[in-house]
This record gives structure tokens, sequence and C-alpha cells, in this order.
């Protein structure tokens, strides 16, 4: 497994310079959860010109709707959505502050550039993994939008909960560069590794 990076939230202009593709990170401190309901009234109230629920500010947003916790457990699997289905809220996001995503799969070219001009970054949790992902969660509250149920936005305690940078703030894409390489090597490198534990 590749080295990794650890970071503390809230994120930093210098920590996201320090930031390139594939690079291996492992967040610490607090990260939220959103997923297209919960962007959909954030973006109303930014458009009545109201107080967000949460200063989105060198925040890290983590595309989740994590299933009910069992019995004695902090949180469900927590595995991520896929990423594109949160392009038409993402820009905004950024122009609020926001400097890291979590989420599965690639972004359209749009939320690329918006990433880099808002000097951002965007990681991948492996999709499938969400029951190695909660073991990372050390704590979960919902606060904004309970109604929602599993799309309310909860403020997660995390330690060490593994990512992989695709993003970064110079606008290259791990994913278009592992494709590029796949076209023109007849040995192709995998771009991605397991996270593991």
């Amino acid at each position: 497994m590749a080295d990794s990076i650890a970071l503390t939230t809230p994120l930093t202009d210098a920590v996201i310079d320090g930031l390139a593709i594939g690079t291996h990170v492992n967040f610490s401190g607090i990260i939220y959860t959103a997923r297209d309901a919960a962007h959909k009234r954030l973006i109303e109230l930014v458009k009545k010109g109201e107080p967000l629920p949460v200063d989105l500010r060198g925040q890290v947003i983590y595309y989740v709707g994590p299933t009910p916790p069992r019995p004695g457990a902090v949180i469900g699997s927590a595995g991520p959505t896929t990423s594109m289905r949160l392009d038409p809220y993402t820009v905004a996001m950024l122009e609020l502050g926001l400097k890291g995503i979590i989420g599965k799969g690639g972004r359209g070219p749009a939320i690329r550039e918006a990433i880099k001009q808002h000097h951002a970054v965007y990681c991948i949790a492996v999709g499938g993994t969400g029951a190695l992902l909660n073991r990372h969660i050390k704590k979960a509250e919902v606060v904004a939008f309970e109604d929602l149920g599993t799309e309310a936005i909860r403020r997660l305690e995390v330690e060490g909960f593994p990512a992989i940078v695709v993003n970064d703030c110079r606008g290259n894409d791990l994913l278009e560069a592992g494709k590029k390489q796949y076209r023109t090597s007849s040995r192709p490198i995998p771009v991605v590794q397991s996270l593991g534990g």
C-alpha cells in the first residue's frame, strides 16, 4: 500500500497545495455528510439569503447516506455515493468555501475546473467498502434536515478515514491520467490501490 498523508480538518490552502493526484490520505477531525436532497436545501437557503446550518469554509463533505446503525454502533454502512450526481450543486458549494469532497467516481470537466479555481480537492473512497470505512467514524450526529432521514446532514468525527486524491488544486485528474496511461502503455500500472484497513 502507498504511504498515506495524515490530514486534519478543516483544510487550509497550504495543506491543499501539498496534495497531488494519486496521493493516499487519511482524514481525522470533522467531516460532514450530504447527498442530493441536503445539497438542494442548502442551495435554496443561499438563494433566500438565509443562514446555513453549517459553516462550510475549509470543510470536507462526504457524499454518503449511511444506513441506520446496529445497536451499540456509531453508524451503519457508510460507503460513498456516485459523485457526478452532485455536480449540479458543487460549484455553489465551493463558492461557499468548501475545500474538500469525498465521493465515488470521476467528476465532469466543469467541476474539475471549479475545484481548481476554488483551490479545493476531490478524493474518492473506494465503493463497496462501507463496512470498512465506518470503522474510522468515531461519532455521528445529525446537525441539519433531520426529516431527510439517511440524507440528513451529519457531523462525523473521524480518525484515519482513508481516501485517494483524484482532482487536485492544479486541475489534474487521476482517472483521466490512468486512462491515458492505459492507452499508451503495454504494461499499465494500476492508479488506484486497495485502501486496506
